[in-house]
């Protein structure tokens, strides 16, 4: 695998590839038959299967404040792309000067001259160049003087849904657990390293495992019945059954950061600076601020009560990030 995180102009020294073009956000169904196709034809033209996806996301490039929130960090997205079989990744820094290249020209002196693409599959919706002037029709009548051939994927559908990053986003902020995991594939996940809290989960019976979050504004909020992975260092591939707060804890903060911290049942091993991934199953409540502590610790003792009820009747099966890929 190799990976490039190159500047604005993507250079590379040029080997003939097999290319997909997109944001990935998510790695979700869509695009997890992108990757198969792609990976399908690389292999038949013997071409190195190829993605080119951007960092950061154009829309945050162009609209920080009202930009979509990310399904995935590009941490996560490049763990699903690896998991994919890929064989190169170039993460393109998307600024200014990358934005105001014509179509025209991303073609001939970027998919051509500098990633010498043979092979090109781009979404239904692709558009590309400043102010998205480029679409599959420009990438067809530039196709054969520029040495490639290009193919457009299909969206894939879910229960008659278009799937997308959009729809997955807002199962997830409705706390439609289910539908995001029929659209993902996968149940959502999020993974980093478990690092020093304010321990009170521990002073009050609870002890949490405090995961840094990559992105303030996370797609989810509220109490989640999780399964975690990477915790026991013996198996990490084996899920924990645990309770999940995902919010800015209203009882014991004033106006406090998003923060995602796990209680796992049955459990006190030292995991600190140790990466695991949280797996979303079922939502249980929101976000509620309580008149005191005493208060917080009784609905603490319910959260977990109901989830074990929840795990009683499912089961607790190992998941990766991007197990579906």
């Amino acid at each position: 695998m190799h990976t490039w995180r190159k500047a604005s102009t993507c250079t590379q020294p040029a080997m003939p590839i097999a290319l997909t073009i997109g944001n990935f956000d998510g790695v979700h169904l869509g695009h997890q038959a992108m990757l198969h196709r792609l990976k399908k034809v690389a292999n038949q033209l013997a071409l190195p299967a190829c993605v080119l996806t951007f960092e950061p996301h154009p829309r945050e490039f162009f609209s920080p404040d009202q930009a979509p929130v990310r399904l995935s960090s590009l941490r996560e997205k490049m763990a699903c792309l690896i998991e994919a079989g890929m064989d190169c990744i170039h993460v393109c820094r998307f600024d200014y000067d990358f934005a105001q290249i014509p179509p025209e020209q991303f073609i001939t002196h970027i998919l051509n001259r500098k990633l010498a693409v043979r092979w090109l599959l781009v979404g239904d919706d692709f558009r590309f160049g400043a102010r998205r002037a480029g679409d599959f029709n420009m990438l067809q009548d530039y196709s054969a003087a520029n040495q490639f051939t290009v193919e457009t994927m299909p969206s894939v559908t879910v229960d008659g849904q278009r799937v997308s990053s959009t729809a997955i986003r807002q199962a997830l902020t409705q706390g439609d657990l289910n539908k995001a995991q029929k659209l993902l594939g996968r149940p959502y996940s999020i993974s980093g390293r478990v690092t020093h809290g304010d321990k009170l989960g521990k002073k009050i019976g609870f002890p949490t495992a405090n995961i840094q979050l990559q992105h303030n504004r996370p797609p989810l909020s509220g109490i989640f019945v999780v399964s975690v992975s990477g915790a026991l260092r013996s198996s990490p591939a084996t899920p924990l059954p645990g309770v999940a707060s995902l919010g800015v804890r209203p009882t014991t903060h004033e106006n406090g950061k998003p923060v995602l911290e796990a209680y796992l049942f049955d459990f006190d091993d030292d995991i600190y600076g140790q990466p695991i991934q949280i797996n979303f199953l079922h939502k249980l409540r929101d976000e509620e601020k309580y008149t005191d502590i005493d208060a917080l610790v009784q609905q603490i003792r319910t959260d977990v009560a109901h989830a074990k009820d929840f795990f009683m009747t499912t089961s607790l099966h190992s998941s990766s990030m991007c197990s579906n890929v």
